[in-house]
């Protein structure tokens, strides 16, 4: 039965079969748990069985083709016929499964899924992603400015409507409800809706630039949809989903729905497990079944900020998120999590441009308040996209002077 599995000489057909990479450790010899791993994850169990046939076997069993004593590396490839096209449940059933229990493992962390095109083509994918987005704003180059309301709940829906309105009169390009905000007794969703957008539009107006604010939709499937669509009806352009906490598989639906909404993925909770670096599974992975399911643009990282992920493994996903892959468009990566002015030259020369850089903390904790917090951050972007000194640029800046002087 074993060598049914462990296949070393052989070489895996990527347009046919999907290549899972784990790392693995156990107490019972690296062979025999990935062997233990290979079975569980596809045709096999625990014991012989009378039902199994040669057809069985030759046809869909997985088969072990890499195997790293040293790094505890392994590679797995696995018929196509095994999962049902367009449907990740199924998918993670299989190889984020009961294998992750069995006694024979002690670590298993799922490092990486490659997909052939026939399986990435049967989902539909971002309605926009990464080109869709800067044609929305007309912002070809540089990063997008973006605001993330705080304190993050507790806000009435006026006056988070209010502190909208200042930022986007100062510079930002989009502002975003934080992740445990949604329909709370002191900021109603629909009051919240109604009131931003009021105040979207008259930004728009006075400013002539496109504004975006993301309303998060974050609840079990059917009231999601409900409150993506209330604010559809009332003028909205995005939408955010807590994928985590929600599920891909409800992030699929609300894509599939074609509400023709920027769809935001927020990745709260992700380390419960991507953190550990000997279990669980990566972000890499999470990014990959997130642009599956049809998010525009996921929070992945921000290397400089309060957030754990080092910069190859940041620039990794969003390398991921920006290239081919099938038939399915580009998402745009967003960088948040304990930014300010100064750290966003850095923050670019490692991830890039196409960026959206969100500031909470660092926005509306500048000494001066809210709308001088924005200018502040509209202006260490546009000084690193013209590629100017910030501390020079500041001279003739004084509220990007007083974030640096604040936070430095």
């Amino acid at each position: 039965m074993k060598d049914i599995y462990l296949q070393l000489k052989y070489k895996p057909r990527k347009d046919k079969e999907i290549i899972v990479t784990f790392y693995l450790e156990s107490l019972e010899g690296l062979k025999k748990a990935a062997v233990e791993v290979a079975a569980e994850s596809s045709i096999g169990t625990w014991t012989e069985l009378s039902t199994m046939t040669d057809k069985i076997q030759r046809k869909l069993s997985a088969k072990i083709f890499y195997l790293d004593q040293k790094k505890k590396i392994i590679k797995i490839a696995y018929p196509l016929e095994l999962f049902e096209l367009g449907n990740i449940p199924q998918l993670l059933s299989s190889v984020a499964g009961n294998i992750f229990s069995m006694k024979v493992i002690k670590n298993l962390r799922l490092l990486d899924i490659e997909f052939p095109d026939k399986y990435i083509n049967s989902f539909t994918g971002p309605k926009y992603g990464l080109p869709g987005i800067r044609k929305i704003f007309k912002i070809k180059k540089r990063p997008l400015v973006g605001a993330i309301m705080k304190p993050k709940v507790g806000l009435d829906s006026k006056t988070n409507a209010k502190y909208a309105y200042e930022m986007w009169l100062n510079g930002v390009d989009l502002i975003k409800d934080d992740e445990n905000l949604t329909d709370q007794n002191f900021n109603k969703f629909k009051n919240r809706v109604t009131e931003v957008i009021k105040m979207q539009k008259k930004a728009e107006k006075e400013t002539g630039n496109k504004k975006v604010y993301v309303f998060n939709v974050t609840a079990p499937s059917d009231e999601m949809l409900k409150r993506a669509k209330f604010a559809k009806q009332k003028g909205g352009d995005c939408v955010m989903v807590d994928i985590i906490a929600t599920g891909l598989d409800n992030v699929q639906f609300l894509r599939d729905q074609n509400l023709s909404l920027i769809i935001h993925g927020h990745r709260a909770g992700h380390s419960l497990f991507t953190r550990d670096k000997r279990h669980g599974m990566t972000m890499l992975v999470m990014a990959k079944l997130a642009r599956l399911a049809g998010i525009d643009e996921l929070h992945t990282g921000t290397v400089v900020g309060k957030m754990e992920g080092d910069a190859v493994e940041v620039k990794a996903i969003n390398s991921f998120l920006k290239k081919s892959f099938g038939k399915l468009k580009p998402v745009m990566p967003i960088a948040s999590g304990g930014l300010h002015p100064a750290l966003v030259p850095k923050l670019v020369k490692i991830l890039g441009n196409d960026l959206i850089i969100n500031f909470g903390g660092g926005l509306h904790g500048h000494p001066d308040g809210s709308a001088a917090g924005a200018r502040a951050c509209f202006a260490a972007v546009e000084a690193t996209t013209k590629k100017i000194n910030l501390k020079k640029y500041s001279k003739n800046y004084p509220d990007l002077k007083m974030a640096l002087d604040h936070w430095n």
